[in-house]
């Protein structure tokens, strides 16, 4: 296959794949099958689509012959088990679906329906049976449309590490009876917690990479972004949603800004400014003003959203509302209390009442056992220790910083620090 032709189906599927996975799982009820048609639906396209050229509206028809690989599967379970009267209404639907005409799939198909599913799969894929990290890999795999071997890339893991993930986590969802659907009312703001922490951990490991020697992996942040985006669109009337949004949006505005020339890190109160997207930066205080809109009670992504708000809307670090800054972290801390959140709230203090009074708030958290190992724990207490005059004792906890992290700019960064107090 031409790589063109190869690059555009990749295209179509990255954009298509989630709706497609969504509508067979809700007939199918079962996540692990439903990818596996979903995927065949795609071999089909690259054996007809070379031969027969790129329907003009690719994403119906893969979801045309996905909806009638699902229906033939329905009717082998129903032979294979004996269970034909309690699949009948599922075969009776699933046959209403089954149009020969890919044109009038479109309509059929792009519907309010389309939206419920891509709902019911996002919150299945989310789902708290499941561990932090099953969550992101199955939310890449079936919301990203992202292949194993991208996940493996991006994750900094093995495919077969990735694709037991996947595996078990979709064995883990059928063997909990979690059915495909949205929850329930009462359970609706736990579930979408989930929800929001997965698409967050997404973009934080694409921003900051934890790993590796990139400082940062740009495609797990444009995923976020895109399923953040897509969750907004679903969920208008959301606060959270919202305000994770308007977070992800100003943070990716800065990236442009956050390596020099050389790709080496460059913290954010050294960055060019005008290197920051400012449609970004419109399009992420939009989102915060309808966040803001929404409730009057500012929950944890609306508030770190606000904070990254007074980063975008200074023209200088010197010109930030530190003040503004430092109460908007002790309200995070208030409702969601954290150790990394207080340690966020000793920067604002002291760039806004001095480095002994941050120091103050930071010292309580170098007895924390939770950031006993966390890197910037060290590199804060370095830099504050630098700003009283303690160099000494600024360098060790530079060395320190250098030594607890695992991704080689930071490492390099971190090192820089220390030899120059030397």
């Amino acid at each position: 296959m031409p790589d063109a032709l190869h690059e555009r189906v990749a295209a179509v599927w990255r954009l298509e794949s989630a709706a497609v996975v969504a509508a067979v799982a809700r007939r199918v009820r079962d996540l692990g099958v439903a990818e596996d048609i979903a995927q065949d639906a795609l071999v089909a396209a690259l054996e007809h689509w070379p031969v027969d050229g790129v329907p003009d509206k690719p994403g119906a028809w893969l979801m045309r012959v996905a909806i009638n690989r699902a229906l033939d599967h329905l009717r082998q379970r129903a032979t294979r088990e004996g269970h034909k009267a309690a699949i009948a209404a599922d075969l009776q639907a699933l046959q209403a679906d089954r149009v020969p005409d890919v044109a009038d799939t479109v309509d059929a198909l792009r519907q309010d329906p389309i939206g419920d599913d891509l709902l019911r799969l996002i919150f299945t894929a989310c789902h708290p049976v499941l561990s932090a990290d099953a969550r992101v890999a199955l939310t890449l795999k079936l919301l990203g449309g992202l292949s194993t071997q991208d996940i493996a890339r991006a994750m900094l893991q093995t495919e077969s590490a990735v694709a037991q993930r996947v595996v078990r986590a979709q064995r883990t969802l059928r063997e909990a009876g979690v059915p495909f659907e949205l929850p329930a009312r009462g359970a609706l703001a736990e579930r979408l917690g989930s929800v929001l922490e997965v698409i967050y951990l997404v973009f934080n490991e694409g921003y900051t990479a934890t790993r590796g020697d990139d400082w940062m992996r740009p495609a797990l942040c444009d995923e976020a972004l895109r399923l953040a985006r897509v969750l907004a669109g679903l969920m208008p009337q959301a606060s959270e949603v919202a305000g994770l949004l308007a977070l992800l949006e100003i943070q990716a505005s800065r990236r442009p800004a956050r390596t020099d020339e050389q790709g080496r890190a460059v913290l954010l109160e050294q960055q060019d400014r005008n290197r920051w997207d400012r449609a970004q930066i419109e399009r992420g205080l939009q989102a915060l003003a309808q966040a803001e809109g929404l409730t009057a009670t500012r929950g944890p992504y609306q508030l770190q959203a606000a904070i990254a708000a007074c980063h975008a809307r200074a023209p200088s670090a010197e010109a930030t509302d530190w003040a503004q800054m430092a109460a908007l972290y002790a309200e995070l801390a208030r409702v969601q209390p954290s150790p990394v959140v207080e340690l966020n709230r000793a920067v604002a203090v002291a760039r806004h009442a001095g480095p002994a009074a941050g120091l103050q708030v930071l010292e309580p958290l170098l007895a924390e056992p939770a950031l006993a190992r966390y890197p910037w724990l060290a590199a804060v207490h370095g830099d504050l220790l630098e700003r009283l005059g303690r160099r000494d004792e600024a360098r060790a906890a530079f060395e320190r910083a250098a030594a607890l992290t695992q991704n080689a700019q930071d490492r390099a960064l971190m090192r820089d620090r220390a030899a120059a107090l030397a």
